[in-house]
């Protein structure tokens, strides 16, 4: 299905507002879901002027995870990743946990706000944001469990880089809802506040007013530090940075700066 009929994407000033767009079953994740946020990632992954993403959800909740009527067509054919899921379709991830995983691998930083509930693949999809704001409020889980299952949308790889390992073990095992102020002291949200979406427009917008080159090196290297041994990371620093020094929107990051003016990089 158009990714329009799950997911919207307003762009502005290189700021991609992306929305999951089904309120009224507080955005659970139906195969059109699946499909819609697919979609919108490949959108987003070759649209011009892109410098940074806020993805939120409509409505009451940001996502409250699978869809009750999917658990039911689970082992039936024609449900997105509901068989075969060992089969990798989008690189190292297959189609469930692309849907999370591609923000991580979208180029340009993504912040999540969060809002309600984020129930299991839910709470994965925002893991896989570089950033997360919340309220204290709201409602979180690894809720897997509760179904007889495991957190498959890439969560179990995220959140052992944002966590201490028994706390993630814990909430796994247990499937428990803990709030925001919680989730911010484990390191799961970057940071509590009264309006996520705005508050992360507002970092979106800061983020975009960056040389585009150096944010998405920054990106690419932080990416890469969670993977591989320090030698490789500190060449990668210095391979980054060697391509920068010099490039025309690094000397524009110098003038603007020194002329006092705002800076008008290149895409």
């Amino acid at each position: 299905m158009n990714f329009k009929d799950r997911v919207s994407i307003d762009l502005e000033d290189g700021v991609a507002d992306v929305r999951l767009i089904r309120a009224d079953k507080m955005n659970a994740l139906d195969p059109a879901m699946f499909e819609g946020i697919i979609e919108a990632g490949a959108e987003l992954a070759k649209m011009k002027g892109l410098r940074c993403v806020v993805l939120s959800g409509e409505g009451k909740s940001f996502c409250a995870g699978l869809d009750m009527a999917s658990f039911a067509a689970m082992n039936k054919d024609g449900v997105p990743g509901a068989r075969n899921l060992t089969a990798r379709t989008h690189g190292i991830a297959n189609r469930p946990q692309h849907c999370a995983w591609l923000w991580r691998a979208l180029p340009v930083p993504v912040i999540a706000a969060v809002h309600g509930v984020a129930f299991g693949g839910g709470f994965q999809i925002a893991l896989g944001a570089d950033l997360r704001y919340a309220t204290a409020d709201t409602r979180f889980s690894v809720m897997e469990i509760k179904w007889g299952l495991v957190p498959d949308l890439a969560g179990t790889q995220l959140m052992r880089h944002l966590a201490r390992e028994d706390v993630v073990r814990e909430l796994t095992y247990t499937g428990r809802i803990f709030d925001g102020t919680e989730a911010e002291k484990h390191g799961l949200v970057t940071r509590l506040v009264a309006d996520p979406r705005a508050a992360a427009l507002e970092t979106a917008r800061e983020i975009a007013g960056k040389s585009p080159d150096a944010v998405r090196a920054a990106k690419r290297l932080l990416n890469d530090a969670v993977a591989v041994d320090a030698a490789t990371g500190l060449m990668a620093e210095s391979v980054e940075q060697e391509r920068l020094i010099g490039s025309p929107n690094q000397v524009e990051a110098i003038m603007s700066n020194l002329q006092k003016r705002a800076a008008n990089y290149r895409d």
